[in-house]
């Protein structure tokens, strides 16, 4: 019986620290899972952040982000930029599954953020960007960074950049 129990036992102490570091790492990984952390967000009436922005700012951001695929970045890095170290970058990001980057950061040329923006409308702001990438049937404009993005792609690059920010999110 002893080695029995030791069989059923080493695999399970080989995957509990996998499982632990899965169950710990609740980043958002889809569009649909950015739903749900915002419902998340909206029923926590002490939602904030660790970060330099207020969580409203932080909502704005997201959102500002996903319209901007749609209607276009005002600030695009060059050609060159975009087809090398920003490609490269989100190739890395993709590779990793996840994304890092400053997070108190501006979309370059992007209107100012509200630093006072109520969580309400902030958070009714990314609801309905999502809701409009994830129906947009057109074409999509280049991202400043990464360039020309597939919606895959660029669905990908949204869900990461929430999942980054949502690092700095308390609820």
């Amino acid at each position: 019986m002893r080695r029995r129990s030791l069989v059923l036992a080493v695999p399970a102490l080989v995957a509990a620290p996998w499982a632990f570091a899965q169950a710990a790492d609740a980043r958002v990984r889809s569009l649909d899972a950015a739903l749900r952390w915002l419902e998340r967000v909206e029923r926590s009436p002490n939602a904030r952040t660790t970060g330099a922005w207020p969580i409203g700012t932080v909502l704005q951001h997201l959102a500002q982000s996903i319209e901007m695929s749609i209607d276009g970045y005002p600030a695009p890095r060059s050609a060159v930029f975009q087809h090398t170290a920003g490609s490269a970058a989100f190739a890395f990001f993709k590779w990793r599954g996840r994304m890092s980057h400053a997070l108190n950061e501006p979309i370059p040329g992007a209107p100012a953020l509200m630093a006072s923006s109520e969580r309400p409308a902030a958070i009714n702001r990314l609801h309905a960007a999502i809701a409009r990438f994830q129906g947009h049937r057109g074409v999509l404009k280049p991202h400043f960074a990464y360039g020309d993005l597939s919606k895959a792609d660029y669905a990908l690059a949204h869900s990461m950049h929430i999942g980054n920010h949502q690092e700095e999110v308390v609820l």
